[in-house]
């Protein structure tokens, strides 16, 4: 491997700002800020939008839509008229 060329894999906290919810994990992304964590170490924070703690998917609160109804509805404006 070259040296200097790859950039530094280090410990960073991601924290969700609608939600109280931060991980920390490792990646390579850059952070301005940053934040004191549970084990008393100061580590990087990069603050996301929306993560698996806010997201509809991952909390349950997704909305089902009724695909069936909305097929024959398709069919019915577009079918060709006999």
């Amino acid at each position: 491997m070259k040296k200097g060329i790859h950039p530094e894999y280090r410990p960073v906290v991601f924290q969700d700002a609608s939600c109280d919810f931060s991980i920390l994990t490792r990646s390579t992304i850059k952070a301005n800020d940053t934040i004191k964590w549970e084990d008393g170490n100061t580590y990087p924070l990069v603050k996301l939008e929306i993560s698996s703690g806010s997201h509809p998917f991952f909390t349950g609160k997704q909305k089902l839509l009724d695909s069936a109804g909305r097929v024959e509805k398709f069919n019915k404006k577009y079918s060709k008229k006999k």
